[in-house]
């Protein structure tokens, strides 16, 4: 079906790109404007992404979209962490049942592909256009092309230009627009691993990597070309932070204490090490998302940091979710834009608050025996009662049909009940020999 509407996306980043295909599909006339060339035509500069994890939750918009099969050909599935601790010796933490993965992807092969299937279904894309300003009163754009002003007149706008959104900056100077942002005392470095001498991948290529330390960790996720990305998350002062690492040496002598399995791997280490920047970490909560014919998507409304491996993916389901009211509403932009910000807004804050979470679970718990036992736990009574327990990193990677926003509240329920399991444990106790069948029924009381 064709519609009259003409729609401006803002913004040619993955959400962008997959709101152009979704819309263009329906029929819409889509045009995309992106402040940076072509990044199918341009080396991407190294050290400026975090490697991506594709889940079940962002699996679904994508085969909406029709491209399931090019899909497997860019992702290598990763089926747990492999943790190292600081002697080197492995652990293995699968994520979920036997057969569940998350997938290693990379950005840029991603992002080009979404382009191109935007394209394919008719959506035109222009590049180093830079938004300065939105007219809300007239659905107007007011762009940069080189040295040459621009206006562009929509039905609609969507900005879907990232954390540093320019339309989300434009609405905040609007009437009771209600801003937060909160950086975290952490930043990252992006580093790597070749492929070994034989041409092969340096550690398990099916797991994600991680070296948790305390209050900072190393992960290391594989790529196609039998690489591995590796992300120092360190803070940004202090006695072992970025701060401390201005010379080859210390560079060496810590990465040589605190990760020394993965040093020997990265004859690169100090010049990757200066020559990548270091990136900061901010969650940006923001509402409301819809002003006039103006909406903001993706990290434009809701930032997250990258510790669920669900902020591409909460962009994907917005999209998702869009469609999927652009369905119930008959097109009624109106209706489904209200409905649309009304039912992220609840899911955007809990998956950023449950990502900020996460990161103290990577970098401490994941290594604590307690909180390992308590998982071997959880996972015996998802097993048990496969519908009635499931545990909260499987409500929000694996099950799409549960919402963030409900996943945190049932999240919320299993620790309070978890909690007092553990305190009931006597010391030597063989944890077999709980009640299960008790402990599930306090769940659905």
């Amino acid at each position: 079906m064709q519609h009259q509407e003409h729609i401006t996306i803002i913004g040619a980043g993955l959400v962008g790109s997959l709101l152009a295909a979704y819309l263009q599909k329906r029929g819409y006339q889509v045009n995309v404007f992106e402040r940076r060339p072509d990044l199918r035509k341009e080396q991407l500069r190294a050290g400026k992404s975090i490697n991506l994890a594709l889940s079940n939750r962002g699996w679904r918009p994508l085969t909406e979209i029709g491209i399931e099969e090019q899909l497997k050909q860019l992702i290598i599935p990763m089926k747990g962490r492999m943790m190292h601790d600081p002697e080197g010796n492995l652990s293995f933490q699968p994520y979920g049942k036997e057969g569940q993965a998350i997938n290693s992807i990379s950005r840029g092969g991603l992002n080009a592909l979404l382009m191109d299937t935007a394209e394919q279904y008719g959506a035109k894309f222009h590049f180093n256009h830079k938004c300065l300003a939105i007219d809300f009163a007239r659905t107007v754009a007011y762009l940069q092309h080189k040295d040459t002003s621009l206006e562009i007149h929509s039905d609609l706008i969507f900005g879907a230009d990232g954390a540093y959104s320019a339309v989300r900056q434009a609405m905040q100077k609007t009437d009771r627009y209600n801003y937060a942002q909160q950086y975290i005392s952490h930043g990252y470095k992006e580093l790597s691993f070749p492929p070994t001498a034989e041409n092969d991948f340096a550690v398990e290529k099916n797991a994600l990597h991680i070296w948790p330390r305390k209050d900072f960790m190393l992960i290391a996720l594989p790529n196609l070309d039998k690489s591995f990305t590796v992300t120092l998350f360190l803070p940004f002062e202090g006695e072992k932070s970025f701060a401390a690492l201005q010379s080859e040496t210390a560079i060496e002598a810590f990465f040589s204490r605190e990760f020394n399995d993965a040093r020997v791997l990265m004859p690169r280490l100090v010049e990757e090490f200066n020559s990548n920047p270091t990136g900061s970490l901010v969650t940006i909560k923001s509402y409301p998302w819809v002003t006039n014919k103006v909406c903001v998507i993706g990290d434009a409304a809701h930032a997250v940091v990258p510790f669920y491996g669900q902020g591409m993916i909460c962009g994907f389901e917005d999209c998702y979710v869009l469609n999927s009211l652009l369905d119930e509403y008959a097109d009624n932009w109106a209706l489904a834009l209200a409905a649309f910000q009304q039912q992220r807004k609840p899911d955007a804050d809990a998956i950023a608050d449950l990502a900020l979470e996460n990161f103290v679970v990577m970098r401490d718990k994941v290594a604590d025996k307690d909180f390992l036992l308590r998982k071997r736990i959880e996972a015996h009574l998802h097993t048990l009662y496969p519908d009635r327990w499931i545990p909260l990193y499987s409500m929000v990677t694996f099950n799409p049909d549960i919402r963030y926003s409900e996943a945190l509240k049932i999240g919320r329920q299993q620790e309070k009940i978890m909690d007092e399991v553990m305190q009931s444990l006597e010391p030597g106790q063989d944890w077999h020999t709980l009640d299960f069948a008790t402990i599930v029924q306090q769940l659905e009381n």
